[in-house]
């Protein structure tokens, strides 16, 4: 071929090389299997769903392996809170006989749709969902006969329909505690339908085989013989096998497969184009658009043709027009996946709050860790607070906040604050009350204390975050005009320096007579996880506990220099014996860069906290650290337990330069965005940009700033600022300017300031 001619050719074919080239939407850089193996506890899931969508499917992989990236067989899918599986050959009311080895270079995983070879049997499956139904394409080697097997729990049932169908349900659990003996009666009904007869179906009841219509028990199961290509599609409800059947109609009644994975697809383009970055490495944007999908699952709305079960009361209840969401774990979330959620739609963040107002009435407490089944009784302190003071404060206000301050005020007076427990007042609440702390056992003393569980006290992890709550509910009471009341738990919000011990600069545990714990290491004490004092991480960690007034800490200190001496150590100090022991102890405490935890939400405020000393340069480059080292886009990219997204919506905000140290202060800290310009659509449909003139891997430091025009000095900027769109500009550069937001005047609000 002649040179002209070639270069003519290579010119055709780039062409058309271009022509059918299709630019990346955000969609498409989600990686679902990045966290599959956890750093040394929870393992992520490569979930299909819609945004806050009731169906949530995953591979039930190897139960024993809990990496589950690193699993060897898949035993099936979900089928409600049951499962399904395709075999070939005769199924077995045993799960692991049904199971097939799988192999992920043999697997498609999106937020939209999943499929993946079955290498045992030979067979495919393939699946997308709708907001409460599940669709399956299972397809079947020619030459095999092929079965579908459906199974299901603790008091369940299941029964063919025709030819075509089978209805059933299990009972469902969701409570560690109190409410335990009241959550069987939360149940999940499926209705399925197949594309071709079922054909010798067989039932049974444990490993009883029979050849019923209907059965009923425990680990029971179905299968019926296909071939081919078949489909499931599986309604799901909280309410009814029935209206798990009109479920499924109004979903996908006359859609095909293709039609149902495009619809869940440009649901999420949707919810993920809201968010538009420029700049960065494609590494960053997988890491990116992947936590914001994983920031966008929970909290889930259970509402069903404008009503909703729920386990509060086990009734179900007319929706009024205002969509009820459940499953949440506020410890956690509260953090940074609210806040996050509320720039992206506040409308929706209002009826999550009428759905924890809805469960304070059907339950008479407000949750901390709503489920299905009722309230969890997970973890420590009483943060629904949080979530309805900062979606108030932030303008989002279509909710009775009279209701919620009465909920909020009977939790913070009438609920035990200890670990893991709801119900009335213990004799330690009561110490809590009356002097200001929650009280410590000696070191060596056996507990005393019918009430509390083997997750022990926490006690100073318990003070530090009631006194937290106590702010946001003297803030709602300020809100309201009671000022008696915001007087009472403003005073109550200080408590935190009761545990201030200035010997020691550390937050540290006092017995009920208000000595000090004799002998109380800091670093190491408190046995497992730190229970006896803490929660999950040591009082290094804890002792920068105080989101609502860091100025407070500060001065409690001793001023700037000597806070900003600790804080440095946090990320230097390192482990008295060895990593291995100390994370034998602290098995969360992972990311770890010396003793600060980037894998356990108690620390995701404390780089930020430089903003109020004086030092906001720090918080930039200890910020860009932690993205680069403890969030990749591999299976190991999740730096700790995700819990439903909170790690990853910290991820989210830091990557764009902000982060709400303080959910509740209607106002977002600064730190140093990696994308060279980050645009978030808020959901009044205003733009509120970042633009890093300059970023990369060295342009880590803010040189100066404009905000909506105007020269910025402060390190954070305030919901309003942003409210109605705008653009913070930030001059990045490689060296830190240590002049910008220095001043004690430029720091953020905070309780003392």
């Amino acid at each position: 071929m002649k040179v002209a001619q070639f270069s003519v050719w290579m010119a055709l074919a780039a062409s058309a090389g271009a022509a059918v080239h299709t630019a990346k939407t955000p969609v498409d850089y989600v990686s679902p299997n990045i966290g599959g193996i956890g750093q040394l506890l929870t393992a992520t899931s490569p979930l299909v769903q819609l945004p806050h969508g009731m169906v949530r499917l995953a591979p039930v992989t190897t139960p024993e392996i809990k990496d589950r990236y690193l699993a060897d067989k898949i035993y099936g899918f979900p089928a409600g809170a049951g499962t399904i599986m395709v075999t070939t050959g005769m199924p077995s009311t045993i799960p692991a006989e049904n199971a097939s080895e799988f192999d992920h270079d043999f697997e498609t995983a999106t937020p939209y749709f999943y499929k993946v070879e079955l290498a045992t049997s030979g067979a495919a499956a393939a699946y997308t969902a709708t907001a409460e139904a599940a669709i399956y394409r299972f397809t079947i080697p020619e030459a095999d006969q092929g079965h579908i097997v459906l199974m299901q729990g603790e008091d369940a049932f299941l029964k063919t329909v025709g030819t075509r169908a089978v209805a059933g349900g299990m009972r469902i659990h969701g409570s560690t505690g109190p409410l335990s003996e009241v959550s069987s009666m939360a149940r999940q009904y499926i209705y399925a339908e197949f594309s071709q007869p079922l054909a010798s179906v067989s039932t049974w009841v444990g490993g009883a085989r029979g050849t019923a219509t209907e059965v009923h028990g425990s680990r029971i199961g179905l299968a019926a013989r296909v071939s081919g290509l078949v489909e499931v599609r599986i309604g799901v409800s909280y309410i009814s096998e029935e209206q798990a059947h009109r479920n499924l109609d109004r979903e996908t009644k006359g859609k095909s497969f293709e039609a149902l994975k495009s619809a869940n697809r440009s649901a999420w383009e949707k919810a993920l184009g809201q968010v538009k970055v420029d700049g960065g490495t494609e590494s960053q944007k997988t890491i990116f658009y992947t936590a914001l999908w994983r920031s966008l699952g929970r909290m889930t709305n259970i509402t069903e043709d404008g009503k909703y079960y729920s386990g509060f009361d086990h009734e179900v209840h007319d929706a009024e027009g205002h969509d009820f969401y459940n499953e949440d774990g506020l410890w956690d979330t509260f953090r940074s996946m609210h806040p996050l959620q509320l720039l992206l739609d506040g409308h929706r963040q209002e009826d999550m709050v009428r759905s924890y107002l809805r469960m304070y009435q059907q339950g008479g407490w407000l949750p901390s860790f709503p489920s299905i089944a009722g309230e969890q009784a997970v973890m420590i302190g009483h943060h629904a607070d949080q979530l309805i003071l900062d979606t108030y404060a932030k303008g989002f206000r279509d909710f009775d906040l009279s209701l919620a301050y009465e909920a909020m005020k009977k939790n913070a007076t009438e609920a035990t604050m200890l670990p893991w427990k709801r119900g009335g007042l213990t004799s330690l609440d009561k110490v809590y009350l009356e002097k200001g702390f929650f009280p410590s056992l000696a070191l060596g003393e056996a507990e005393t204390v019918p009430e509390v569980t083997h997750e022990k006290r926490q006690p100073v992890s318990v003070t530090l975050e009631v006194a937290y709550d106590d702010w946001t509910v003297s803030e709602v009471a300020k809100a309201l005009g009671k000022s008696e009341d915001a007087a009472l738990f403003a005073r109550r919000a200080h408590n935190y320096v009761n545990l201030f011990n200035a010997e020691t600069g550390f937050m540290a545990p006092k017995s009920a007579d208000g000595k000090w714990v004799e002998k109380f290491d800091p670093k190491n004490g408190g046995g497992q996880g730190g229970r006896e004092y803490t929660t999950e991480v040591d009082s290094w960690l804890y002792t920068f506990s105080v989101q609502h007034d860091p100025e407070g800490l500060i001065r409690l200190m001793g001023g700037r220099d000597a806070f900003n001496k600790r804080l440095d150590q946090l990320f230097v100090e390192q482990y008295d014996t060895s990593k291995f022991h100390f994370l034998g102890q602290f098995p969360d405490a992972t990311g770890l860069v010396g003793l600060y935890a980037q894998g356990n939400e108690p620390s995701l405020h404390i780089p930020y906290m430089y903003d109020f000393s004086g030092q906001p340069w720090k918080a930039q480059k200890r910020l860009r650290q932690l993205m680069d080292v403890w969030y990749t886009d591999g299976p190991l990219g999740i730096s700790g337990d995700d819990d439903g997204g909170e790690l990853s919506s910290w991820y989210v905000l830091s990557a764009m330069g902000f982060y709400p140290e303080c959910p509740g202060s209607p106002v977002y800290e600064i730190g140093s965005p990696i994308f060279t310009r980050s645009a978030i659509t808020l959901g009044n449909g205003k733009v509120f940009a970042v633009v890093a003139e300059g970023a990369s891997a060295q342009n880590k430091y803010i040189q100066s700033a404009i905000l909506n025009g105007a020269p910025w000095s402060k390190p954070w900027f305030s919901h309003a600022d942003i409210a109605q769109g705008g653009t913070l500009k930030l001059v990045m550069g490689p060296k830190p300017n240590v002049n910008w937001g220095s001043l004690p005047a430029d720091a953020p609000p905070s309780m003392t300031h």
